[in-house]
């Protein structure tokens, strides 16, 4: 399993981050970014931290460890310029808490991550078609995720995304140890969002392909 969203106490999430991999290694995982919540408010005090704790672990256990960011509930105007941050700060992943369902997320955050080159736009809700395909013409993943609520439109994005040709990665968004899943269940979830059992193998090679980019400094 390749999970590529997942939070630590630096934010919400329950554990820090070495109990978190930790967790992820016994779990299977292969790989595992930390992406915990930021605006300008924590960005410079958060992604130093992932970094020298992923550099650390990644000495020492047989896992990636993925020094991330996840924007979230940022002013649209504002999302480009933080992008580009939080990657000067060493965040080697950057997501985007897309417009979910569940939570009063700004209109227009989606195609404003879209446009700023995030490299996962998250729970993106009921993205409209020409966000989709714009996600499609410049490489943004759209997210289908296992966690309650924002999973809520899964088959929304899904639809969308095999009809233009938008690449889907699934991830976990995990808060907490039980929201850990391994590759069988992640298939389910896939499955259960409309994709066959091809569709579902190829998202889960785009997690792949993602980290191969990452790790040879492509994003």
């Amino acid at each position: 399993m390749i999970d590529l969203h997942t939070h630590t106490v630096f934010s919400d999430g329950e554990l820090i981050p070495s109990e978190l991999v930790r967790r992820a290694v016994v779990k299977g995982y292969r790989a595992i970014a930390i992406t915990d919540h930021m605006d300008t408010s924590n960005m410079d005090l958060i992604i130093p931290r992932i970094a020298e704790v992923a550099e650390e672990l990644n000495r020492v256990w047989d896992i990636t460890v993925v020094p991330g960011a996840e924007l979230t509930h940022l002013p649209t105007d504002l999302i480009h310029e933080k992008v580009k941050e939080a990657r000067s700060l060493g965040a080697r992943l950057v997501i985007v808490h897309g417009e979910s369902p569940v939570e009063p997320v700004a209109e227009g955050t989606n195609r404003a991550a879209i446009l700023a080159g995030a490299d996962i736009l998250a729970h993106p809700g009921l993205i409209t078609e020409e966000d989709v395909v714009m996600a499609a013409e410049r490489g943004v993943m759209l997210e289908i995720t296992s966690r309650k609520g924002h999973n809520l439109c899964n088959g929304h994005v899904a639809r969308l995304a095999l009809k233009h040709g938008a690449p889907l990665v699934i991830n976990t968004d995990a808060h907490s140890p039980d929201d850990l899943i391994d590759r069988d269940f992640a298939i389910m979830v896939l499955l259960g969002a409309g994709l066959n059992e091809k569709e579902a193998h190829e998202v889960l090679l785009n997690a792949e392909r993602l980290l191969s980019k990452i790790s040879s400094g492509g994003v």
